[in-house]
């Protein structure tokens, strides 16, 4: 699941930039050191882009994309979906930043199966 490894891939869902949307803005490190992207607007909606990948990992590449219309809510929590172009899916996104941290948590198929990614900013 690309969404998870992108913000995985994140994070991003039809959808206003709310000025707590800063927060998630960035360079993000995955936590288990396979991958690094950058957060930032694109148009309506934020895009998660690899900026870096791990050598070896077949299923993902430098410069993959990950599109996600979310809506920021309530103590640095975000929800909507994203899309991933590579592999024309579409996931349910929920997005947990608080300070230098961020969870991402992307679910298919009626939320039957989801995954969870921990992020750490990037300085």
């Amino acid at each position: 699941m690309k969404l998870l490894a992108t913000a995985t891939a994140v994070f991003s869902l039809g959808f206003a930039w709310i000025v707590q949307a800063g927060d998630i803005e960035g360079q993000w490190a995955r936590g288990d050191g396979n991958a690094k992207v950058r957060i930032a607007p694109c148009g309506a909606d934020v895009c998660v882009v690899n900026t870096w990948i791990k050598p070896g990992m077949a299923k993902e590449k430098t410069g993959d994309k990950l599109v996600m219309t979310i809506r920021a809510g309530a103590d640095g929590v975000y929800s909507g979906t994203a899309y991933d172009p590579q592999r024309d899916m579409t996931y349910n996104l929920t997005v947990r930043v608080n300070g230098n941290r961020m969870t991402t948590r992307g679910c298919v198929a009626v939320g039957l199966i989801c995954k969870g990614i921990d992020w750490t900013r990037i300085n």
